[in-house]
């Protein structure tokens, strides 16, 4: 294939359009994922389930490949979808899986052309990274039943990004560019500008396509943000990118007397929770 010829270069007409698109669009996954699911498809009998379990959710690329797989496979089903990678494997079950998940494209062989866009991707990777140890100890401290999956939700929550990386990774640049021109400018209106759409919408739009599990739907839909879930998950996104190159940013006391707000505790031991959890 050309490498170019996979790419987006141009926007496309609206939401609905963008939802086409990446409806049945390739996932590529991070290299070592990849290279780690052949080796243990070659050794199937050997394999273990929960490190099976623990390497996908390490890559929120492959997380999201699995659950829109899933979600297909159980088209017109009922009863409850699963809400985890490991729920999704018991349900597959393993040699399944490794059968539809051979030699997938790593974004690194992806985006071997794109040494920016790569670097863009891996950035928002990391953010989801740190997101999700902050919802997930947020999570933890409110003793929530949930906490595995505000744990995804939090690592997922920049899934629209990493899509268009991968594949319009020209337009994505002009957003990042744009904001570096206008320092005060916005995520969300660079992202208007140059796209005339906005992450969150499409966000929210892709998960209801792909038909994901109706508790994840709702953890990313912002306008639920009196839910205290979906707080943990928004509030571990903030820090995540307030504290991306110190914990020296304005915003950050306002994060700080929210999440104590949402966890009920003092400030300061809400700066010693916040410090463990980085």
């Amino acid at each position: 294939m050309n490498p170019e010829s996979r790419f987006l270069t141009h926007p496309l007409r609206d939401v609905n359009a963008w939802v086409n698109y990446f409806r049945n669009a390739e996932i590529p996954v991070l290299s070592y994922t990849a290279q780690r699911i052949d080796e243990m498809a070659a050794d199937e009998d050997s394999a273990d389930v929960n490190v099976l379990a623990d390497t996908i959710n390490d890559d929120p690329l492959m997380t999201l490949r699995l659950l829109r797989h899933v979600s297909n496979l159980r088209k017109g089903n009922r009863g409850s979808a699963p809400e985890t990678v490991l729920e999704a494997l018991v349900l597959i079950g393993v040699c399944p899986l490794f059968r539809a998940f051979e030699h997938m494209p790593s974004v690194q062989d992806w985006l071997a052309d794109w040494p920016e866009a790569l670097d863009g991707l891996s950035h928002v990777i990391a953010q989801g990274y740190r997101a999700a140890r902050f919802a997930q100890g947020f999570a933890a401290h409110r003793s929530d039943p949930d906490a595995s999956v505000i744990h995804e939700v939090a690592l997922l929550h920049h899934v629209v990004e990493m899509l268009f990386w991968c594949h319009a990774p020209a337009l994505a640049l002009e957003i990042v560019r744009r904001q570096a021109a206008q320092p005060g400018l916005r995520t969300i209106q660079a992202q208007k500008e140059v796209l005339g759409i906005d992450f969150r919408e499409l966000r929210l739009s892709l998960m209801k396509e792909w038909k994901l599990p109706e508790l994840l739907v709702q953890l990313v839909d912002d306008g639920r943000s009196s839910n205290s879930q979906v707080q943990s998950v928004l509030l571990a996104v903030r820090l995540a990118r307030h504290t991306t190159h110190g914990w020296d940013h304005p915003a950050l006391n306002d994060d700080i007397r929210d999440v104590s707000e949402l966890l009920h505790l003092g400030i300061e031991p809400t700066r010693r929770l916040l410090s463990q959890l980085a």
